[in-house]
């Protein structure tokens, strides 16, 4: 099977998609009383805090290896489109990246742009709008020196 010919439209595969992770986050939010801010989830997988109660950790994990397997499945089952390789030091020091800025905005685009945004956070939507500009002017940056 084929995503494409599963939901040949892409704003399809986007809305589906979209869709899926508004009810994960519902899921999570309804039966745990948590927001799936993934960072948030997996750095308290990783560490969990001094007061952290029992079965804080195994929630935590449980939700990261489900993105993993998942993710994987799907992969598998729905013949996405190959990736192009990069440089693993380029993939080093964009993950460092990446996580220095979910610390410095204290959450992640899921955490901020998904959960915030539908909680009606004011900080959320500060931090969104502040990831999503600079993401605009990276591609910006970044399609400039490619195409000229």
């Amino acid at each position: 099977m084929n995503i494409n010919t599963l939901l040949p439209h892409p704003f399809a595969q986007a809305a589906v998609g979209g869709l899926l992770i508004g009810l994960a986050s519902w899921l999570l939010l309804a039966s745990l009383g948590r927001i799936a801010g993934i960072s948030g989830i997996a750095s308290g997988a990783l560490v969990p805090a001094q007061d952290a109660q029992t079965g804080e950790r195994a929630w935590r994990w449980a939700f990261v290896a489900g993105l993993v397997v998942v993710g994987a499945a799907a992969a598998a089952l729905l013949q996405t489109p190959v990736m192009a390789v990069r440089p693993l030091p380029l993939l080093i020091v964009a993950g460092l990246l990446v996580g220095f800025g979910t610390v410095l905005g204290s959450g992640c685009t899921s955490g901020h742009g998904v959960c915030g945004l539908g909680r009606r956070s004011v900080r959320s939507l500060v931090a969104t709008l502040t990831f999503m500009g600079v993401g605009v002017a990276t591609v910006f940056v970044a399609g400039s020196a490619i195409f000229h």
